[in-house]
């Protein structure tokens, strides 16, 4: 990329998102106070540091942010750490640079999606799984698209969360995440606490795709009601037990990584929106 190509600004929002979502305690994912599933913290950070200037590249379409990106990952890390994040992602840097609201601009940006972004979409999941996504009938990314992004993510938004979003217009970004994010940053929550409350949140409120396709919807029910019994008024006074929850389900290999990504893409969203706000008032 040439230089004053990368919108600095977005890039360090980006890269702030997936930081903050890493200084949280996720029970099941990877943060600070415990690596998973053969992936640690310095992975996850040097995956959001080469991911940055290229979902930040002014003027880029969403497949070119999510394949170069990928690319960029998979050079640095040689694992998928952020494809979901990406995926997310993409669509809201492409929002932030246009007008109106955040909400309105993603709208429109989901409606515009073509044939290339499905393309490229579909070479960053190839470059971040090959031959590990399984086989469908419609759109299966082993073999080149032949509609659009949205249309591509509607054949799999019945059992993906994040191809839900491209449908829906980020409806669970917006519904369920930003509230609780917002409602506990406005109750004075430390930044930590914020992003655990959105990640239960998510977990609590649905199964996790990611844990459905690597071990079914019996468990994926099961976890789900598993993060319900939690009542994080304040998760730094359940510390302890968030952590002896994360330990026991990363002892079964249960990693709610959908829940995770919907997370990055929520503290992303709530980043985006005070940039635009503290623009117009500039």
């Amino acid at each position: 990329m040439r230089g004053g190509d990368v919108n600095e600004t977005l890039a360090d929002a980006f890269r702030q998102s997936c930081l903050a979502e890493l200084r949280a305690p996720k029970a099941g994912n990877v943060h600070i106070f415990a690596d998973g599933h053969r992936m640690t913290v310095a992975d996850f950070e040097k995956s959001a540091s080469v991911a940055a200037p290229h979902m930040a590249r002014i003027g880029a379409t969403v497949g070119q942010r999510v394949l170069g990106a990928m690319r960029a990952t998979m050079s640095a890390v040689g694992s998928n750490t952020n494809l979901g994040i990406l995926l997310l992602s993409a669509p809201l840097m492409v929002a932030s640079e246009k007008g109106g609201t955040l909400r309105q601009s993603l709208s429109a940006v989901l409606g515009a999606l073509t044939l290339k972004d499905a393309e490229d979409v579909f070479a960053a999941i190839r470059l971040a799984s090959p031959g590990g996504l399984g086989r469908v009938d419609d759109q299966d990314v082993a073999a080149p698209p032949s509609v659009d992004l949205r249309e591509a993510m509607r054949s799999a938004a019945e059992r993906d969360r994040i191809a839900r979003q491209y449908v829906t217009d980020f409806a669970d970004i917006f519904n369920i995440g930003l509230p609780i994010l917002q409602s506990s940053v406005k109750a004075g929550l430390n930044e930590a606490d914020c992003v655990t409350k959105t990640y239960f949140g998510y977990a609590a409120t649905f199964p996790d795709t990611h844990v459905q396709r690597k071990h079914g919807e019996a468990i994926a029910l099961e976890i789900m009601k598993e993060f319900q019994m939690f009542d994080l008024r304040n998760p730094s006074a359940d510390h302890g037990r968030i952590l002896a929850f994360d330990r026991a389900l990363k002892d079964r290999n249960i990693n709610p990584g959908t829940s995770a990504d919907l997370t990055v893409a929520t503290v992303l969203a709530e980043r985006l929106d005070r940039i635009r706000a503290n623009s117009a008032r500039g």
